[in-house]
């Protein structure tokens, strides 16, 4: 994986979310529906029946999810990848998405799970050494669905003001468009929130782990000599969080989501990992959470990541709410309060740890600069902890490689 580059210039009111009572800008109006421009292929309808016309792009087809947005600049591929985007439709708030065209390499997971994507202008042609294919052809092959052409501003601008919608995307290379049929799915779509999406992304079975993170010349390495055992609970894991662990020593074992907890321990793991993942961890949290209870009550060191987090928070006792609009993007700074380090995170996450609802012996170890949300906890007298943002996907490039550092000292000094 790519380290993501830094967006410059300082951020914009705005780009942050919370869940938080304030008060809220007027909101604007629903959008006009404009009369449809030629030669447009594709179309996004939104729940409230806002249109937006464009070119389609990659495969044929309708799809129907919440409208989120992103705004980082590198890493397309790797975001288009990630289970956690699964019942959601990315719009790219960076203009050249294609330019460094696809490959086998950047991928965080086999099958895609985001419903599609929505771009500004044209796919970008490849002008990159480590390009295989062009990205429209990549999409093809995995038969997910986009527009360009869309004025992303005014999209993103939306979802900024009144929350990330149901929409439904459709690509007609024939150009027959049923506008009616789009706005129905779009508003009868239930919604993430209650929605359990881990299942859909999960392994099917257990499987072993040892390829480690990405050198330039030489590609990914194996870990041939692991010094501890780490059991990973895939709820929708991306692979350069394995990569991570494998680099830093560890043996990885991944088990589905719906593993118990006697499936975990019969492999007498050193450590184990809650993984990221996408749907509202409540949901998720039905089964998860007791299993994760069990786990706690063994004393084994744990670390979790996004999902992991959330409903780590869960079984401690703890609530999560749904926000608005989310984050999500490669330039999101969060501080470390032990240390009043910063630093430069990615983020991909809709739902987020209610700080009150923690117990006494749960410390808040990490917050959003954007809006001061949670962004990480530990336990105070157990070898547990667990942030909100994801340490693998580099942005800093290396601000928060520390953290699984620091699950390899709880487990040498179990």
């Amino acid at each position: 994986m790519k380290p993501a580059s830094r967006k410059p210039g300082p951020q914009k009111k705005g780009r942050g979310d919370s869940a938080r009572t304030r008060t809220a800008a007027p909101a604007p109006a629903m959008l006009a529906i404009r009369p449809r421009p030629p030669g447009t292929t594709a179309a996004l309808v939104l729940a409230d029946g806002t249109v937006f016309w464009g070119r389609g792009i990659g495969a044929a087809g309708l799809r129907t999810g919440e409208v989120c947005f992103n705004t980082s600049m590198t890493g397309y591929q790797e975001i288009l990848t990630d289970p956690s985007y699964a019942g959601q439709i990315i719009t790219f708030t960076f203009p050249h998405i294609g330019n460094v065209g696809a490959n086998l390499e950047d991928i965080e997971t086999t099958t895609p799970a985001a419903r599609g994507l929505i771009l500004r202008a044209d796919i970008s042609e490849p002008q990159n050494f480590r390009a295989s294919q062009h990205l429209d052809a990549w999409l093809k092959s995995y038969d997910m669905v986009g527009i360009a052409g869309l004025d992303t501003r005014a999209l993103t601008r939306r979802i900024r003001d009144l929350g990330a919608p149901n929409g439904t995307l459709c690509h007609a290379p024939d150009g027959v468009i049923d506008i009616e049929v789009l706005k129905r799915q779009a508003r009868e779509w239930p919604g993430l929130e209650g929605m359990d999406l881990a299942l859909e992304v999960t392994c099917r079975q257990t499987y072993s782990w040892d390829q480690t993170r990405w050198q330039f010349g030489k590609g990914y390495g194996t870990q041939d000599k692991p010094a501890h055992h780490v059991v990973a609970i895939d709820y929708g894991a991306k692979r350069n969080i394995l990569r991570c662990l494998a680099s830093s020593g560890c043996k990885v074992t991944v088990v589905p989501a719906t593993a118990s907890a006697a499936d975990v321990m019969r492999h007498q793991p050193d450590g184990i990992f809650l993984s990221n993942g996408p749907g509202d961890p409540a949901a998720t949290g039905q089964y998860a959470v007791p299993v994760i209870r069990e786990l706690l009550a063994t004393g084994t060191p744990l670390f979790g990541i996004c999902l992991g987090h959330q409903m780590l928070a869960l079984a401690l006792g703890g609530r999560t709410t749904k926000l608005p609009r989310g984050h999500r993007g490669a330039n999101h700074p969060v501080k470390d309060l032990a240390t009043g380090k910063v630093e430069i995170t990615s983020q991909n996450h809709g739902f987020v740890v209610v700080p009150e609802s923690l117990p006494a012996d749960v410390e808040v170890t990490h917050v959003s600069l954007f809006d001061k949300t949670n962004e990480g906890l530990r336990v105070k007298d157990k070898p547990v902890f667990s942030v909100q943002y994801h340490p693998e996907a580099s942005p800093g490039p290396t601000d928060s490689h520390y953290l699984f550092e620091r699950f390899v000292r709880l487990m040498e000094t179990r």
